[in-house]
């Protein structure tokens, strides 16, 4: 070509470098191919016009999709749409490989793309070379696919964002691997730094809280929405001249800031920086852009978690008392865990109140459901119990006050969002500290256990009534009980009881375990009853065994200091009196059974068995006697006295009647009179004592140690 001629035209420009030329309108669903485009299709080197479809045939199946992406991916950052296509023939077979690189428009009115481009076949490199590697279609997407999936599921678990932060920093992308991250936040009008990595502590100072109007490619990003790719620093500093000095020491050679988009907010950037050149073609682009957006997700969850994590703590210190820092010869613990769902707030509280007099309540409780409703009426309910008690009220009258209150208020729920009436259990016991005097009255509630100082675990069954707001005129009778010195109360809501499969008998057995062999102080001892629960560090908040905790629970522990007792953490020394008392009205026969229980329980080491179902007859037939031929209720006092050698069983069934028991001898066919003679054969030593008003029938056991081989 000599100098002056005019230049060719396009056409035999393109011919010349054989470069097939062609345009795409989705609006009609028609190609138009040039002759050499139309060759590079295998199809006869001649100008035409061809179908979506027929264009289809003719390309593989995965590549046609990937234009669809990279199509979508170039309109909205405003470049050139490049993708590598191999070419089928009739028989599906790979004839060529080809690079289209295109402009793409789209007409929003049409809602339809627009591309003019160009088709040039390319030779791929030899299989196991470097360039062969990086250059293979399939071998690429295969790492890309897989690399996704990997990220896509480590940023799905991670919980924090420190942990995606984390999570990030580790990502290899296939080919191309960033060594500097940084995650840029909104605040107002400023830039703020999440978190970054591959820089030094502080390198982030002229970066943070940065004007967004600021000329630097996060703040562009955060205020348009779209990506700033960045291949040369010399791209940075001819696009960002002001803010270029702050990159510059860095060392970097590439830099790619994308926007972490959320429910179609732009939340902040992200930017990937690289120590050696990236062209970030369509491919790289596009394994970016995921990682964005994948990235922005983990984010706003990890930030949703945090956000409820940090209401669930205020609630909990809101809600939660704090405990009497001390109480002159006792000592108290308690334990709030939430359940591993939802806001981690739940209906279960306990409550510890002064009283006039220098005595002081103990509450627990357990609202329905485990939501914020719960949560609410769980506040509502212990501020009016602890106004009840501190108007000087006794148990009983507490309690039935706030049923009536709690009735009020689910029927007025009930009535705004038609949802069913909650109701709550509860436990509340009025100590006296210089007596141990404890008065309980119950409400749907588990019974309290005591521990005695030497470990023996004993439930405590009370009387009761319904749980509160199910009856506003239920009454709830009280139950007295004497803690003795070195002796502990436990009372809890049932998760600590229920919950790993567990009914109330298993689980039961499970906390008595714990309780009876625990040798520490108060606070140790409520770690491990929770720990029995859930397993070792798993009761907080956090965690990797967050997710198994399935109810609330709340438990409070009551220890009366004694010589003998383990509250300060000394191992205690076995007492010589171990004693449990209850109480068994005429009007409620079926407690007998619990008192056969109670004594079972008392005598859980004794030597020989047969003396322990002897003294479980024994008191049955004298309580028997007293609910059969008197009309006064019967209180039960059972003793052991004595060294762990040599011990003795006494047993005391009082009533208030003048009537003394007389041995009678009765008949073959005779359905009573048998009882004094059964205590008369059983029992080492037994009679009946007239006190002031009524009398004390006792029997004794001496405790006897069988001989292992039966003699």
């Amino acid at each position: 070509m000599r100098t002056g001629e005019p230049l060719p035209a396009v056409g035999q420009v393109l011919a010349a470098l054989a470069t097939g030329l062609w345009h795409w309108d989705t609006a009609s669903g028609q190609v138009t191919v040039d002759a050499e485009a139309a060759r590079l299709l295998g199809l006869p080197a001649d100008p035409t016009t061809l179908t979506e479809a027929q264009v289809r045939a003719r390309l593989h199946p995965v590549d046609w999709n990937e234009i669809t992406g990279v199509v979508q991916l170039a309109v909205a950052e405003g470049t050139l749409a490049e993708v590598r296509i191999r070419i089928m023939d009739d028989q599906g077979r790979v004839i060529r490989v080809v690079r289209s690189r295109s402009k793409p428009t789209f007409d929003t009115e049409k809602r339809a793309y627009e591309l003019i481009g160009t088709l040039q076949e390319v030779t791929e490199p030899a299989p196991g070379t470097p360039a062969g590697r990086s250059a293979v279609t399939g071998d690429w997407r295969r790492s890309r696919e897989a690399f996704l999936l990997d990220a896509g599921r480590a940023l799905a678990e991670a919980r924090s964002t420190e942990e995606v932060l984390r999570v990030a920093a580790g990502l290899s992308m296939p080919g191309f691997s960033p060594d500097g991250l940084a995650v840029f936040g909104v605040d107002g009008e400023r830039l703020t730094i999440i978190g970054h990595h591959g820089q030094q502590d502080g390198d982030e100072g002229p970066f943070s809280q940065m004007p967004v109007d600021t000329d630097y490619p996060a703040a562009e990003v955060v205020r348009t929405g779209r990506a700033v790719y960045l291949s040369t620093p010399e791209q940075y500093k001819s696009r960002y001249p002001l803010t270029w000095p702050l990159a510059q020491h860095f060392g970097r050679r590439s830099w790619a800031f994308l926007p972490l988009i959320v429910a179609g907010r732009t939340m902040g950037a992200w930017m990937a920086a690289f120590s050696y050149p990236v062209a970030f073609t369509p491919d790289e682009r596009s394994v970016l852009t995921t990682v964005a957006r994948m990235l922005a997700q983990a984010l706003s969850r990890a930030g949703a978690a945090e956000s409820e994590r940090e209401l669930t703590d205020g609630l909990q210190r809101s809600m939660l008392p704090t405990l009497i820092p001390r109480i002159p010869g006792m000592s108290v613990a308690a334990r709030y865990i939430p359940t591993g769902g939802g806001l981690q707030v739940g209906g279960d509280w306990y409550d510890m109140i002064p009283l006039p007099s220098g005595r002081f309540a103990l509450v627990i409780g357990d609202v329905q459901g485990h939501d914020v409703r719960a949560a609410g009426l769980m506040g509502q309910l212990r501020t009016a119990l602890r106004a009840y008690a501190s108007e000087g009220h006794r148990p009983d009258a507490v309690l039935s006050r706030a049923s009536r209150f709690l009735h009020g208020i689910s029927a007025a729920a009930d009535e705004d969002d038609f949802t069913a009436p909650r109701f709550a259990t509860c436990l509340y016991v009025e100590v006296d500290p210089a007596t141990g005097t404890l008065d309980l009255a119950r409400a749907g509630h588990p019974d309290p256990a005591i521990r005695m100082a030497d470990g023996t675990v004993l439930k405590r069954p009370t009387a009761g009534g319904l749980p509160l707001g199910i009856d506003p005129d239920a009454d709830y009778p009280t139950t007295r009980i004497l803690l003795e010195p070195g002796e502990t109360l436990l009372i809890c809501t049932d998760g600590l009881i229920e919950t790993g499969g567990h009914d109330l008998d298993t689980g039961w057995l499970r906390i008595r375990t714990t309780l009876e062999e625990h040798k520490g102080d108060l606070e140790e001892l409520a770690d491990a009853l929770v720990r029995t629960v859930h397993g070792p560090s798993s009761y907080y908040t956090t965690g990797p065994l967050a997710d198994r905790r399935e109810d609330d629970i709340a438990l409070l522990l009551l220890c009366r200091e004694g010589e003998d007792c383990g509250c300060g953490g000394t191992v205690a020394v076995p007492p010589r009196v171990r004693r449990t008392m209850m109480t068994v009205a005429q009007a409620e026969p079926e407690r007998i059974a619990v008192a056969r229980q109670q004594l079972r329980e008392l005598l859980h080491d004794w030597a020989s068995p047969d003396q322990v179902d002897s003294a479980v007859l024994l008191l049955s037939e004298t309580l028997t006697n007293v609910l059969v031929h008197t009309d006064t209720d019967a209180l039960v006092t059972a003793e052991v006295q004595g060294d762990a050698v040599g011990r003795r069983l006494r047993v005391e069934v009082t009533d208030a009647s003048d009537d003394l028991p007389h041995k009678r001898r009765p008949g073959e066919l005779a359905s009573s009179g048998r009882g004094l003679l059964m205590i008369e054969l059983l029992a080492d030593d037994w009679g009946v004592d007239p006190r002031g008003e009524g009398k004390s029938t006792w029997f004794e056991l001496g405790e006897r140690y069988d001989d292992p081989d039966g003699s």
